[in-house]
């Protein structure tokens, strides 16, 4: 596991209420998977970060070593991993994606303006 990706996954992971890593970006997403996250956070005016593992090929695989998880997009929410957009839709279906983001500010009362890193 490269120590420089782990080290900045943990950083954006800890450093950012709301972290999701895609393929893409919020403005052009390359998966049906990714835009389905990023419409769900939109919906919800949420305020996130993102991170498109495409770039770099060793991302996605020191991502999931870090997350235990093994697909893309993955959501953290204050630091924990939520999952990926399956479980986004869920939990967005039944209003505990939004009691969470919520629980923790970050949801935008004013615009659906997100930012990337």
């Amino acid at each position: 596991m490269s120590d420089e990706l782990l080290n900045k996954i943990k950083t954006d992971v800890s450093d950012n209420k709301v972290m999701l890593y895609m393929k893409g970006t919020p403005e052009m997403p390359k998966c049906g998977f990714s835009f389905k996250a990023i419409e769900i956070l939109k919906s919800l005016n949420a305020k996130f970060n993102s991170m498109d593992i495409l770039p770099d090929p060793n991302m996605r695989e020191v991502l999931s070593e870090y997350s235990n998880w093994p697909t893309i997009p993955q959501l953290f929410v204050d630091g924990k991993l939520i999952g990926g957009s399956d479980i986004m839709m869920d939990m967005y279906e039944s209003g505990e994606l939004q009691e969470l983001i919520g629980s923790i500010g970050a949801i935008d009362s004013g615009t659906e303006e997100v930012s990337a890193n």
